[in-house]
């Protein structure tokens, strides 16, 4: 069953396009001065691979700026500038070449600041993303809303965008994150009935995993299951790389971008199973995701829901007492007792992956 997707603008982060049916994109911050080239690049590096389409990087400090004419040209994925009070460095980062900027609206308070980013913005066809935040919204709207509430954020991402039309900029994309799911989900439900800019879903200061990712999955994928959200960030208290591996995983499981890791299936384990499901399951993991195999993979350690599950994966274990079939494709090959079950499944995994790379693409 696919979602259908709510209708919103296309705008380009670079090479990289956002909204209007484009695939939901991936995107992280850099922990690492700006003002470290080096170091900063390498995280970049880091992020791309474990699956960001997209990177923002502090633009603090006027070194911050200079940094970025040379990180933007050496960066594999667009580099997006995060901007927080002072306007020129906007420009600057404009300047050094970035592919999109981030402003939040209650960090740069006079518009006219604001329009000359914007002007700056639309010239160079640079998009711009209105970044909401519950912690750092407009004074003026928590006194009028009584704080942060849903309304108070969209009405803040909203006369922003006014702003940044008003001076001739369309690219634009929005978010409005905050801390507490419930909110921050209804917070995007009303804008996304106010307006059809491309929308960038996050839980913000989600804090470090596990709860911080059961945080922001509840957020995110709530709203990706009802067709809402055209990019996003987990914003957790951790290594960026386990940002962007999360982002691309949840993708990957709510079927918006093709696999390209693992999928375990495997039960809970119960007094009906017979072999160590649990130690079973946790190897192939591991082996499946060091050798890179984007397999469908069930591990099941009774015959109650066992064959069915592994015979619906692209291979799997049902396992009985000691022992259990192996199925590829469907279909039972052979039976392998439990010390084996592993270098079995693993075995059987590279020749698949090795099939289906040499397999013609179809045309």
């Amino acid at each position: 069953m696919s979602t259908a997707r709510r209708p919103t603008r296309r705008i380009h982060v670079g090479s990289v396009p956002v909204g209007g049916g484009a695939p939901v994109t991936v995107q992280s911050m850099t922990t690492t001065r700006t003002a470290d080239v080096d170091g900063t690049l390498a995280q970049v590096y880091a992020l791309a691979g474990a699956g960001a389409d997209i990177v923002r990087v502090t633009c603090n400090d006027a070194a911050a700026a200079r940094a970025l004419a040379e990180i933007v040209p050496r960066s594999p994925v667009p580099i997006v500038a995060d901007i927080h009070f002072q306007h020129r460095l906007a420009l600057a980062a404009l300047e050094a070449g970035v592919a999109g900027l981030r402003l939040n609206p209650g960090n740069i308070s006079r518009p006219e600041h604001v329009r000359a980013v914007a002007a700056s913005a639309a010239a160079r066809g640079v998009p711009i993303r209105v970044g909401v935040n519950a912690g750092s919204l407009d004074r003026d709207l928590l006194d009028r809303y009584g704080g942060p509430v849903p309304e108070a954020l969209v009405e803040s991402a909203l006369r922003e965008v006014g702003l940044l039309e008003e001076a001739g900029l369309a690219a634009i994309k929005v978010s409005v994150k905050h801390s507490d799911v419930p909110t921050m989900v209804e917070a995007y439900r009303l804008l996304a009935e106010r307006t059809d800019h491309p929308l960038h879903l996050g839980v913000t200061e989600a804090g470090p995993p596990p709860g911080g990712l059961i945080k922001s999955v509840a957020g995110i994928a709530t709203l990706l299951l009802e067709g809402i959200g055209d990019t996003i960030r987990f914003s957790l208290t951790a290594d960026p790389v386990e940002e962007a591996q999360a982002g691309r995983r949840l993708l990957e499981v709510l079927g918006l971008l093709e696999r390209r890791s693992a999928d375990l299936i495997a039960c809970p384990s119960c007094g009906r199973a017979e072999v160590d499901v649990i130690a079973i399951a946790a190897e192939v993991e591991r082996r499946l995701a060091a050798e890179g195999l984007p397999l469908q993979v069930a591990v099941m350690g009774c015959v109650v829901n066992g064959p069915g599950e592994a015979r619906q994966a692209d291979l799997g274990i049902a396992a009985g007492r000691g022992k259990g079939h192996l199925f590829v494709a469907g279909r039972v090959v052979r039976v392998v007792p439990e010390e084996e079950m592993v270098d079995a499944l693993l075995a059987e995994a590279r020749r698949l992956a090795a099939e289906r790379a040499a397999a013609p693409s179809g045309g």
